[in-house]
Protein backbone atom coordinates (compact mmCIF):
# COMPACT_ATOMS: atom_id res chain seq x y z
CA UNK A 1 0.00 0.00 0.00
CA UNK A 2 3.04 2.52 0.88
CA UNK A 3 3.76 1.94 -2.96
CA UNK A 4 0.71 2.78 -3.98
CA UNK A 5 0.94 6.20 -2.33
CA UNK A 6 4.24 6.72 -3.93
CA UNK A 7 2.88 5.91 -7.53
CA UNK A 8 0.09 8.95 -6.15
CA UNK A 9 2.96 11.33 -5.12
CA UNK A 10 4.50 10.37 -8.86
CA UNK A 11 0.95 10.74 -10.36
CA UNK A 12 0.18 14.31 -8.23
CA UNK A 13 3.72 15.73 -9.35
CA UNK A 14 3.28 14.39 -13.25
CA UNK A 15 0.05 16.81 -13.04
CA UNK A 16 2.12 19.64 -11.57
CA UNK A 17 4.62 19.49 -14.32
CA UNK A 18 1.92 19.44 -16.85
CA UNK A 19 -0.31 22.03 -15.63
CA UNK A 20 3.52 24.19 -15.03
CA UNK A 21 4.09 23.22 -18.29
CA UNK A 22 0.55 24.63 -19.78
CA UNK A 23 0.78 27.78 -18.03
CA UNK A 24 4.57 28.73 -18.53
CA UNK A 25 4.32 32.62 -18.78
CA UNK A 26 5.89 32.88 -22.25
CA UNK A 27 3.19 30.90 -23.39
CA UNK A 28 1.16 33.79 -22.50
CA UNK A 29 3.76 36.32 -23.21
CA UNK A 30 3.94 34.90 -26.92
CA UNK A 31 0.32 34.87 -27.43
CA UNK A 32 0.46 38.43 -27.11
CA UNK A 33 2.96 39.02 -28.95
CA UNK A 34 2.09 36.96 -31.89
CA UNK A 35 -1.50 39.22 -31.71
CA UNK A 36 0.82 42.41 -32.02
CA UNK A 37 2.51 41.19 -35.12
CA UNK A 38 -1.15 39.79 -36.59
CA UNK A 39 -2.19 43.29 -35.79
CA UNK A 40 0.51 45.11 -37.79
CA UNK A 41 0.28 42.32 -40.48
CA UNK A 42 -3.54 43.63 -41.17
CA UNK A 43 -1.99 47.15 -41.14
CA UNK A 44 0.51 46.39 -43.62
CA UNK A 45 -2.01 44.84 -45.92
CA UNK A 46 -4.81 47.67 -45.44
CA UNK A 47 -1.67 49.97 -46.05
CA UNK A 48 -0.11 47.78 -49.18
CA UNK A 49 -3.87 48.23 -50.87
CA UNK A 50 -3.85 52.09 -50.62
CA UNK A 51 -0.28 51.94 -52.25
CA UNK A 52 -0.96 49.27 -54.72
CA UNK A 53 -3.89 51.35 -56.04
CA UNK A 54 -1.95 54.84 -56.32
CA UNK A 55 1.54 53.03 -57.83
CA UNK A 56 -1.57 51.36 -60.61
CA UNK A 57 -2.69 55.01 -61.06
CA UNK A 58 0.92 56.25 -61.19
CA UNK A 59 1.47 53.85 -63.87
CA UNK A 60 -1.79 54.68 -66.23
CA UNK A 61 -0.91 58.54 -65.64
CA UNK A 62 3.16 57.90 -66.52
CA UNK A 63 1.95 55.53 -69.77
CA UNK A 64 -0.74 58.16 -70.74
CA UNK A 65 1.79 61.24 -70.48
CA UNK A 66 4.47 59.12 -72.30
CA UNK A 67 1.94 58.52 -75.63
CA UNK A 68 0.99 62.34 -75.49
CA UNK A 69 4.34 63.41 -75.31
CA UNK A 70 5.45 60.50 -78.11
CA UNK A 71 2.49 62.00 -80.24
CA UNK A 72 3.05 65.68 -79.90
CA UNK A 73 7.04 65.04 -80.38
CA UNK A 74 5.82 63.57 -83.89
CA UNK A 75 3.31 66.42 -84.84
CA UNK A 76 5.96 68.49 -84.14
CA UNK A 77 8.50 67.27 -86.11
CA UNK A 78 5.53 66.73 -89.30
CA UNK A 79 4.56 70.49 -88.06
CA UNK A 80 8.40 71.43 -89.11
CA UNK A 81 9.31 69.33 -91.52
CA UNK A 82 8.07 71.40 -94.31
CA UNK A 83 6.28 68.35 -96.15
CA UNK A 84 2.89 70.25 -94.84
CA UNK A 85 2.11 73.62 -97.04
CA UNK A 86 -1.12 74.39 -96.33
CA UNK A 87 -2.10 77.02 -93.71
CA UNK A 88 -4.91 75.36 -92.49
CA UNK A 89 -3.80 72.10 -91.65
CA UNK A 90 -0.67 73.59 -90.55
CA UNK A 91 -3.02 75.78 -87.89
CA UNK A 92 -5.03 72.23 -87.23
CA UNK A 93 -1.32 70.35 -86.55
CA UNK A 94 -0.51 73.33 -84.04
CA UNK A 95 -3.77 73.36 -82.31
CA UNK A 96 -3.55 69.95 -82.10
CA UNK A 97 -0.05 69.84 -80.38
CA UNK A 98 -1.44 72.93 -78.08
CA UNK A 99 -4.45 70.43 -77.04
CA UNK A 100 -1.69 67.36 -76.17
CA UNK A 101 0.28 69.89 -74.43
CA UNK A 102 -2.63 70.87 -72.29
CA UNK A 103 -4.00 67.38 -71.50
CA UNK A 104 -0.14 66.19 -71.02
CA UNK A 105 0.19 68.86 -68.45
CA UNK A 106 -3.12 68.09 -66.75
CA UNK A 107 -1.80 64.41 -66.51
CA UNK A 108 1.34 65.66 -64.80
CA UNK A 109 -0.22 67.25 -62.68
CA UNK A 110 -2.50 64.56 -61.51
CA UNK A 111 0.76 62.38 -61.08
CA UNK A 112 2.33 65.23 -59.09
CA UNK A 113 -0.88 64.64 -57.10
CA UNK A 114 -0.85 60.99 -56.84
CA UNK A 115 3.42 61.27 -55.99
CA UNK A 116 2.62 63.49 -53.43
CA UNK A 117 0.00 60.78 -51.58
CA UNK A 118 2.30 58.03 -52.32
CA UNK A 119 5.27 59.48 -50.03
CA UNK A 120 3.80 59.39 -46.69
CA UNK A 121 1.79 56.13 -47.02
CA UNK A 122 5.39 54.39 -48.21
CA UNK A 123 7.16 56.32 -45.09
CA UNK A 124 4.66 54.65 -43.22
CA UNK A 125 4.92 51.51 -44.66
CA UNK A 126 8.57 51.41 -44.34
CA UNK A 127 8.17 52.75 -40.31
CA UNK A 128 5.57 49.55 -40.41
CA UNK A 129 7.41 46.87 -41.65
CA UNK A 130 10.56 47.96 -38.83
CA UNK A 131 8.14 47.48 -36.29
CA UNK A 132 6.97 43.83 -37.62
CA UNK A 133 10.31 43.23 -37.35
CA UNK A 134 11.05 44.44 -34.09
CA UNK A 135 7.61 42.28 -33.00
CA UNK A 136 8.59 39.20 -34.91
CA UNK A 137 12.36 39.45 -33.34
CA UNK A 138 11.04 39.77 -29.55
CA UNK A 139 8.33 36.38 -30.71
CA UNK A 140 11.20 34.55 -31.68
CA UNK A 141 12.84 35.40 -28.38
CA UNK A 142 10.01 34.33 -26.75
CA UNK A 143 9.30 31.36 -28.47
CA UNK A 144 12.99 30.15 -27.64
CA UNK A 145 12.42 30.50 -24.23
CA UNK A 146 9.35 28.68 -24.27
CA UNK A 147 10.82 25.85 -26.00
CA UNK A 148 14.22 25.82 -23.56
CA UNK A 149 11.51 26.25 -20.47
CA UNK A 150 9.36 23.06 -22.37
CA UNK A 151 12.57 21.18 -22.69
CA UNK A 152 13.48 21.25 -19.08
CA UNK A 153 9.99 20.49 -17.71
CA UNK A 154 9.71 17.00 -20.11
CA UNK A 155 12.77 16.08 -19.49
CA UNK A 156 11.77 16.08 -15.81
CA UNK A 157 8.53 14.70 -16.50
CA UNK A 158 9.93 11.46 -18.58
CA UNK A 159 12.18 10.95 -15.15
CA UNK A 160 9.18 11.24 -13.03
CA UNK A 161 6.58 9.22 -15.59
CA UNK A 162 9.61 6.72 -15.55
CA UNK A 163 9.82 5.86 -11.91
CA UNK A 164 5.98 6.10 -11.83
CA UNK A 165 5.85 3.15 -14.02
CA UNK A 166 8.79 1.09 -12.06
CA UNK A 167 6.36 1.55 -9.10
CA UNK A 168 3.75 0.68 -10.38
CA UNK A 169 4.90 -2.57 -11.04
CA UNK A 170 4.77 -3.63 -8.13
CA UNK A 171 1.14 -2.85 -7.53
CA UNK A 172 -1.58 -5.31 -7.88
CA UNK A 173 -3.14 -5.05 -11.45
CA UNK A 174 -6.42 -4.88 -9.93
CA UNK A 175 -5.67 -2.15 -7.10
CA UNK A 176 -4.18 -0.51 -9.75
CA UNK A 177 -7.51 -0.45 -11.76
CA UNK A 178 -9.44 1.08 -8.98
CA UNK A 179 -6.71 3.58 -7.67
CA UNK A 180 -6.60 4.96 -11.43
CA UNK A 181 -10.44 5.04 -11.33
CA UNK A 182 -10.66 6.87 -7.95
CA UNK A 183 -8.10 9.03 -8.94
CA UNK A 184 -10.37 10.12 -12.77
CA UNK A 185 -13.06 10.97 -10.33
CA UNK A 186 -11.59 12.63 -7.23
CA UNK A 187 -9.60 15.06 -8.66
CA UNK A 188 -6.36 13.74 -9.07
CA UNK A 189 -6.54 11.50 -5.50
CA UNK A 190 -7.11 8.17 -5.49
CA UNK A 191 -5.46 6.99 -2.51
CA UNK A 192 -4.39 8.85 0.53
CA UNK A 193 -2.89 8.28 4.41
CA UNK A 194 -4.93 8.10 8.01
CA UNK A 195 -2.69 9.94 9.76
CA UNK A 196 -4.34 10.23 13.39
CA UNK A 197 -7.88 10.33 12.62
CA UNK A 198 -8.02 12.32 9.32
CA UNK A 199 -8.13 11.19 5.86
CA UNK A 200 -5.12 13.36 4.34
CA UNK A 201 -7.28 13.07 1.24
CA UNK A 202 -9.93 14.75 2.23
CA UNK A 203 -9.12 16.14 5.38
CA UNK A 204 -12.26 14.49 7.41
CA UNK A 205 -11.71 13.21 10.82
CA UNK A 206 -13.21 9.33 10.44
CA UNK A 207 -16.25 8.11 13.28
CA UNK A 208 -15.13 6.25 16.01
CA UNK A 209 -16.80 3.32 14.63
CA UNK A 210 -15.37 3.36 11.17
CA UNK A 211 -11.09 4.02 12.87
CA UNK A 212 -11.83 0.87 14.85
CA UNK A 213 -12.83 -1.07 12.01
CA UNK A 214 -9.97 -0.08 9.77
CA UNK A 215 -7.34 -0.62 12.61
CA UNK A 216 -8.53 -3.91 13.48
CA UNK A 217 -8.76 -4.45 9.62
CA UNK A 218 -6.33 -7.49 8.13
CA UNK A 219 -2.81 -5.37 7.14
CA UNK A 220 -3.35 -6.84 3.44
CA UNK A 221 -7.12 -5.29 3.42
CA UNK A 222 -7.36 -2.72 0.34
CA UNK A 223 -9.45 0.13 2.72
CA UNK A 224 -11.82 2.58 1.72
CA UNK A 225 -12.57 5.74 3.59
CA UNK A 226 -16.51 6.07 3.84
CA UNK A 227 -16.86 9.29 3.05
CA UNK A 228 -14.74 10.61 0.49
CA UNK A 229 -14.37 7.01 -1.03
CA UNK A 230 -10.56 6.90 -1.70
CA UNK A 231 -8.57 3.92 -0.84
CA UNK A 232 -6.99 4.14 2.90
CA UNK A 233 -3.42 3.69 4.07
CA UNK A 234 -3.06 3.56 7.56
Amino acid sequence: MTTLLTVQERDSETDQLRHRRDSLPQRVALAEQQAHVARVDTELAALGDRIAELQRTQKRLEDEVATIEAKGEAESKKLYSGTVTSPRELQAMQEEIDGLTRRQRALEDELLDVLEALEPLTEEADGLEARRDELAAEADRIAAELAESEREIDAHLAEVEADRARLAADVAPDLLVTYQKLRDHLGGVGVARLEGTQCTGCHLSLPATELDAVRRADPSAVLFHEECGRILVR
